[in-house]
């Protein structure tokens, strides 16, 4: 029973919450397609529950020809953010799109941040 409720928590909380920042949402992703080359939207592979591998969108803060590795593993990581990126890294705008995720059900919004695919110790402490 208390899956269920959770579950139709996060759906009721994710349409609330996409409702309200889908003007800021469509401002975003205007900004970013005229600031950079590129797609609007990144897709990190995560591991979500049951080590189910997902796509979790964010919108893209970084130059599309960054390595696909945990921020904190780039040399100098700031010298790969886009204009537009810190800001919206700060202010955390980069992750409405993860409502979706919400949405469909691969992720929670109370819960662990899905841990990136290689992330293996991460991932082999949560199982």
């Amino acid at each position: 029973m208390y899956g269920m409720t959770k579950r139709i928590t996060d759906v009721a909380a994710a349409l609330l919450a996409g409702l309200a920042f889908l003007p800021i949402a469509c401002v975003v992703a205007i900004a970013i397609k005229l600031e950079s080359e590129g797609p609007i939207l990144f897709f990190s592979d995560r591991v979500g529950k049951d080590n189910k591998i997902f796509r979790m969108p964010k919108f893209r803060t970084m130059n599309v020809d960054t390595p696909a590795v945990a921020t904190d593993k780039l040399p100098n990581p700031e010298s790969f953010l886009t204009r537009l990126g810190g800001f919206l890294r700060k202010t955390s705008l980069d992750e409405i799109p993860q409502l979706s995720s919400v949405l469909v059900g691969d992720m929670s919004l109370v819960g662990p941040r899905p841990a990136l695919f290689n992330q293996t110790d991460l991932i082999e402490m949560r199982t």
